[in-house]
C-alpha cells in the first residue's frame, strides 16, 4: 500500500540554492528533505513541492507531498524528519492525504511577502529577512502604483526570458504596509513566473526612489521587455508565506 503525505515547511533560505533539487553537490531545501525521507524509508523518496523558490528566498508556507510504502502516524513522521534536518529547515505540519493529492497541481493560490528596511542601519537580527534600501522612499507614489499590478496581465516585462512560457498571470491581491522604517508587501496569485515577484518589488523600489514614475507602468507592461522594468529586488526580503488548497 502507498501512503501520501503533505508537509508544510519553514526554512531560512540564506544558505540554500533555492528549493528545487539540482545536481547532488548543490545544497537545496528539497534535497535536504528528500535525503531525510530516504533515510526513514530506506529507499529514495521523491518530494513534489508546491512551487520553486530562488536561492536565498525563505518560506513559512511551502507545501510538498511524497509517497511512502510504509504507514507512519503523521506526527511521528514529522518528528522523525525534523530529527534528520538541519536547524534552518523544519516541518511544521504533516498530514496523510488522499493518494491523488499533488502539492503542485492542486494549489489554488500562493501568497508571498517582501520585507524592506529603509532606515540607515539594519540590525543583524533581521538582516537575513529584509532587503536594505537605505534611501528616502516616496511611499505615496509606491502605494499609488499597486493598482497597476492587480488583475490578469501579461507580465513579460517582469520575468526572465523563457520563450516557451505563457506570460499571462493574475494577481488577486497586492498590498503594502508601512511601520516605522519597514515596508511589508503582500502579493497573492494562482501562480508566478520566474523572478516575477522580485522584479515587481524592484520596480516598486525604483518608483519609491523617483527613478520611474507610476504613470510609466502601463507602457512598461505593453513593451513586454524585461529591460524596461528596472532592477530585481534582493532575494533576502522574499518569503513564501502560504499556499492555499481551498481546504
Amino acid at each position: 500500500m502507498v501512503y501520501n503525505y503533505k508537509i508544510i515547511i519553514h526554512f531560512d533560505g540564506t544558505e540554500y540554492k533555492g528549493w528545487q533539487f539540482q545536481v547532488p553537490e548543490i545544497k537545496t531545501v528539497q534535497r535536504e528533505i528528500s535525503n531525510a525521507l530516504s533515510i526513514i524509508a530506506k529507499k529514495k523518496v521523491v518530494t513534489t513541492g508546491s512551487s520553486r523558490t530562488d536561492a536565498g528566498v525563505h518560506s513559512t508556507g511551502m507545501a510538498a507531498n511524497f509517497h511512502l510504502r510504509i504507514g507512519i502516524e503523521a506526527d511521528s513522521l514529522k518528528m522523525a524528519i525534523n530529527s534528520l534536518l538541519p536547524t534552518d529547515i523544519r516541518i511544521i505540519d504533516c498530514q496523510q492525504m488522499d493518494k491523488s493529492f499533488n502539492a503542485r497541481f492542486h494549489a489554488r493560490s500562493k501568497t508571498y511577502s517582501y520585507r524592506i528596511f529603509f532606515g540607515q542601519t539594519l540590525s543583524p537580527f533581521i538582516s537575513r529577512y529584509y532587503a536594505h534600501i537605505p534611501y528616502p522612499l516616496n511611499l505615496k507614489a509606491m502605494r499609488k502604483s499597486l493598482k497597476h499590478f492587480r488583475g490578469e496581465k501579461d507580465f513579460s516585462s517582469f520575468t526572465s526570458n523563457e520563450p516557451s512560457k505563457k506570460r499571462i498571470r493574475e494577481i488577486s491581491k497586492f498590498s503594502m504596509r508601512v511601520k516605522g522604517e519597514t515596508i511589508i508587501f503582500s502579493i497573492t496569485g494562482k501562480s508566478f513566473l520566474r523572478y516575477m515577484v522580485r522584479n515587481i518589488i524592484g520596480i516598486m523600489i525604483d518608483i519609491g526612489r523617483g527613478k520611474i514614475e507610476s504613470r510609466d507602468l502601463p507602457a512598461i507592461f505593453s513593451a513586454r521587455d524585461r529591460r524596461r522594468a528596472g532592477q530585481t529586488a534582493p532575494p533576502s526580503g522574499l518569503t513564501l508565506e502560504k499556499v492555499d488548497y481551498g481546504d
